[in-house]
């Protein structure tokens, strides 16, 4: 497993350039036994929708992959949750950020499902600073994450999904999208997110 350590190439990487990628970040055993809880709940995933609470849609047209939310119900969960967690003590410690809390889901993409272009925060509207993804499987053909430059068509990286790899990039900074998936795809998109409550309204996790 990689060191989250605040002095690692992970955080040098958020700091000048906004993103980092990182190649078997967890321990292929964890990476196993979250693979096995996606075939556990596979008959539970449902249609992904576009927005949150009153404002949740399905639009195929935009994206077609299906998720599941975490609900804590396998260790492999509560492990994952764990790391994510001292990620995210450690991003507040070096960067001052302020972030409160994380969320995720399993997503998995079958043959011809996609997501197109979108930014996962909209500026001054959301409480998503950082987005994360976790590859579970390592496909033959399609379903690339695509990171565009700020406020350009031109295109920052191209990922390929591998099994271990943990992309992390900031939330409203970065247009992304997910290429139409030839074969499965099995991954764990989350959010770190800053605290945006209001006038005593608890602010809604999802």
């Amino acid at each position: 497993m990689i060191n989250f350590s605040a002095d690692g190439p992970f955080y040098n990487d958020i700091e000048s350039r906004g993103y980092t990628v990182i190649p078997n970040a967890l321990n292929k055993e964890l990476i196993a036994d979250l693979m096995a809880d996606c075939y556990r709940i596979n008959p539970h995933f449902s249609h992904a929708g576009i927005g949150r609470l009153n404002h949740l849609q399905i639009d195929d047209n935009i994206r077609k992959d299906k998720t599941y939310w975490f609900d804590g119900s396998s260790q492999a969960q509560l492990t994952y949750l764990a790391v994510m967690e001292s990620i995210r003590t450690t991003l507040n410690r070096t960067f001052f950020m302020g972030l409160f809390d994380y969320e995720c889901h399993y997503a998995k993409y079958t043959h011809g499902d996609f997501y197109k272009k979108h930014v996962d925060a909209f500026k001054g509207r959301s409480n998503r600073v950082f987005t994360s993804v976790l590859y579970l499987n390592t496909p033959n053909e399609g379903g690339e994450l695509v990171i565009y430059k700020p406020k350009s068509k031109v295109v920052e990286v191209s990922i390929s999904p591998e099994a271990g790899t943990l992309v992390l990039f900031e939330s409203e900074r970065f247009v992304h999208e997910v290429l139409p998936a030839v074969d499965n795809r099995y991954s764990i998109a989350g959010w770190f997110r800053k605290n945006a409550s209001i006038s005593g309204i608890v602010d809604p996790p999802r």
